[in-house]
Formats: C-alpha cells, structure tokens, sequence
C-alpha cells in the first residue's frame, strides 16, 4: 500500500490526513492547536504540525506529503530566514485603512483588472502596506515575503535560519491569488503592486533584481524534494505543491465546472470551480485561483453557524431541537425574517449593521418561526453570495454544502428550499487535509486522483421562492 499525507494548517490548528494513494481510503489522522489571537509567531504552526505527524503515526511509511493553510497571512524574512516579526493572519483587521489607502492610489478597477482582486484587511498586501507604515525598520529588513502554507513548506524541506536559502520558496497559484500582488490568469507576480505595498522601490523588477524574494508559483501536481531531512521529514518524501484553505477544500471534494460550494463555519463562504476568471470591481467577488489549474471566484460572509448559535441560546436548546422546531413552521416562518448581521457583515459590505427581526406579529411571533427564520436568514445570505458568484459568469449546476451545520437535517432540507439548484451534502470530513493529500498523490503519480466522495443527505429539489422574496424584501427596506 502506497500511502499519502495531507496537511491543513488552519487558523484554529493543524490537521494531519494520511491516505491510501489507489482508493483514497483515510489510514490514520493527527491533529496538534494553533494558540489563538490575529497574529501569531509562525514557530507555532512549526510546532503544532511536528505534532500533528507524531499524533498521525509520523512519515516514515508515507511517499509524498503536501501543505495547505489559511490564505493571506503575512509571514516576512530577512535574509538569513528569520521570521522577522509575528505573522498577521488573515482575520487581523489593522490593516483595513491600508486597504483604503492602497486602493486610492492605484483604483478599485485597476486592482481587478490586474489581479483579479480589490484590497481588503485581510489580503498579504494592505499587511505590507502596515507594515511600512506602522513599523518601517521592519519593513526594511523584509528580504522575503510567504504565506503560511508556503513557509511550512519550505521547513518540511529541510529550510529555514539553519538553512537560509529563499531561493527554495515555493508557492502555488491558489494561495498567490490572495495576495493581492498576483494574476493568477497570467500567472505572475505584479511586483510593482508589491512594491508599492511595501513601500520598497528595490521589490519592484524581476526576481533577478529585486530585493524582496517571492516564493516560485509551481504548477499543479509539482513537487520538490526534501533537501535535507529530518527524522519528521525524511529525505524520500515527495513535496507538493501546497495549496490555499479553500482551493484544497475544493480540491478534496473533487468539485468539478459547475459545483458551488457553499461552506458554513464561523463564517460562510460560497466559491465555484471555473475555467474562466472573475475580476470584480466592486470587491464582492474574490477572483482566485484554483489548485487544479483553473479559478475559484469566491465570497465571504461574517455570519454563519453563529447565527445559529445566538438563536439557540435565545430559545433554550441545541442545534438539533433548534432544528427540529424549524421544521414544524412553514417555509417563510410565516413572515419572519431575521436578517443576521450579527456581527456586521463582508458580503454585502456592512461593517457596523446589526441584526434585526422584522415581520412580527402575534401570529409570526412563535418558537418554531424564529428557529426557521434563523436557518432560512442563515442561508439567504450565502444565497446572495450565490447570485453574485453568478454575476462573474459562473453556472451553478450542484450545490455542496459542507460545515458543521449542513449535518443539520433542517439545515439541509431547508437549504433545498432556499437554493435553486440541487444540494448535496457530503459526508463531513478534513476536506482542506483530504485536498492536500490528494495534490500530494498528484505529485507522486502525476495525474490528478480521482477519490470518491461520500454522501451523508442529498434532500429533494423543493424551491420555494417566497423565502427569498421576503428577505431580499426587507433588505432593501
């Protein structure tokens, strides 16, 4: 049996997946916490996957491994491969007026045209763009800058102060599309973006002559070696590529031209295989890259599983009666609508709304339409996510909703009610860590597995247009 690894270093820890390379069948798994907090020391990540291998069982049976993490967070070197300062991850905010200020400068229209992407807070750039000005003697010494996934990479490898070759930097164009200072239609880095970013004439140019190191943007399915091994890492592993959180989830549900994934976490995001780019002006649609060679237009939502947290909480019980009196109300709770800004909210872009119940009344005011509106308010935002995936040209033909939440029988029927396309439910699992695993047999076999997914709930087509119609009602009021 050739086995395979996949790791997912996540914000909230570091999953290890080990696989069968002919049936993709799970052997073993690992899983080791990250600390919490918006920016953190990388030698943590570093630590939390030495002990998400132990706890797998360790590599020494394993043929080829690869990395995927959280998208965007600044990780800076200086030319001995020292992290220079703490990473900020992609859910640290200081960096929102530096977003502001480097769209100013350059254009909203511009940004999207050459990247494919407008810069928020949580975008590698608007961090640099911080860095310069909040802490310039930093930015001075940048001689290198990497995402998390892409300095795991270059340790497992055998790299880092002990060893400080950049020149060994890799990266994938999944996770470069986030940075803000990538086309992933092209390809290339926009190192005048970079520059003006970090405030550093000597960044703009070719790698050649540029003093700031980007990690080389690896195609699909290739790999690099480990150049001096550990007992962790031993020297016979092929490395992939590595890959962004979301590409490697798209990656490990084998989404194809015309899945929508739809995930709800914390937060919700809603993103689409496709062969054709999305540039989007207006910022709302993210027009990433995938890790199979083509493009993952996605959207983020502030409020998801939370939403159903909260109103859990209000009414006494858990997600599973919460559900249950869900699904004793009528599909449209009888005219209530919560609209879920709990948190404020990414998409639309509201950052200090609030959420609101409207449509009450001694008829509507019920435990049973409270618990529906909230799942049907839940999921009515991602269905505007949806619908502004559309409008970048994307064709919906399957919906996989997968999260905690979507386990959620009511969840799941009530989702078939709200959506206009199918929905499947796949079995829950470390897609990110399967991903992963299944671009590191990629790199060992050279063609793309072709793992089956289970199905835990593929409820029947049941659209019921009213739901939308009341909420799209009052969010326009």
């Amino acid at each position: 049996m050739t086995l395979v690894a996949g790791v997912d270093s996540s914000t909230q820890s570091c999953k290890v997946v080990v696989r069968d390379l002919e049936t993709g069948a799970i052997v073993r798994t690992g899983r080791a916490s990250h600390p919490t907090g918006t920016e953190v020391d990388p030698q943590a990540w570093w630590d939390a996957l030495l002990a998400a291998v132990h706890d797998a069982g360790g590599l020494d049976d394993v043929a080829a491994v690869s990395v995927a993490g959280q998208q965007h967070g600044m990780v800076v070197l200086d030319a001995q491969g020292r992290v220079i300062r703490p990473a900020l991850l992609w859910n640290d905010t200081r960096s929102a007026g530096a977003a502001s200020d480097l769209i100013a400068e350059v254009g909203a229209e511009e940004y999207a045209r050459r990247t494919g992407v407008v810069p928020v807070a949580s975008f590698t750039a608007t961090k640099l763009r911080w860095l310069a000005d909040a802490e310039p003697e930093n930015a001075a010494r940048v001689a290198a800058v990497a995402l998390p996934h892409d300095w795991l990479t270059w340790r497992l490898r055998g790299f880092g102060p002990e060893r400080p070759d950049l020149a060994e930097l890799v990266t994938d164009r999944s996770d470069a599309s986030g940075t803000a200072y990538f086309d992933g239609e092209r390809g290339e880095y926009d190192r005048d973006l970079l520059a003006r970013a970090l405030r550093r004439d000597d960044a703009a140019g070719d790698v050649g002559n540029s003093g700031v190191a980007l990690p080389a943007v690896l195609a699909p399915g290739d790999s690099r070696p480990v150049a001096h091994g550990t007992p962790d890492f031993p020297t016979h592993l092929v490395v992939g590529v590595g890959a962004g959180d979301n590409a490697g989830a798209a990656l490990g549900l084998g989404a194809a031209t015309g899945d929508v994934v739809v995930s709800i976490g914390t937060s919700g995001t809603v993103f689409a295989v496709t062969d054709t780019p999305a540039r989007d002006a207006s910022g709302t649609v993210a027009g990433f890259a995938d890790a199979a060679g083509g493009y993952l237009p996605l959207i983020a939502t502030l409020n998801a599983a939370r939403i159903l947290d909260s109103v859990s909480a209000l009414l006494g019980v858990d997600h599973v009666e919460l559900g249950r009196l869900a699904l004793d109300a009528e599909p449209g709770s009888a005219g209530l609508v919560l609209q879920p800004y709990f948190e404020g909210e990414r998409t639309p872009n509201l950052p200090d709304a609030t959420a609101t119940l409207f449509g009450m009344t001694l008829a509507s005011t019920t435990r049973e339409n409270l618990a529906r509106a909230a799942i049907e308010g839940l999921l009515c935002g991602l269905a505007d996510g949806l619908d502004a995936v559309r409008g970048q040209g994307v064709v919906a033909q399957r919906i996989l909703l997968v999260g905690g939440a979507a386990q959620n029988e009511a969840v799941a029927r009530i989702a078939a009610q709200v959506f206009d396309v199918p929905v499947v439910v796949p079995e829950p699992a470390e897609y990110v860590a399967l991903g992963a695993a299944a671009q590191a047999a990629w790199a060992l076999s050279g063609s793309r597995p072709e793992w089956h997914v289970q199905v835990s709930a593929e409820p029947a087509p049941d659209h019921r247009p009213v739901i939308r119609e009341q909420y799209a009602a009052h969010r326009a009021a």
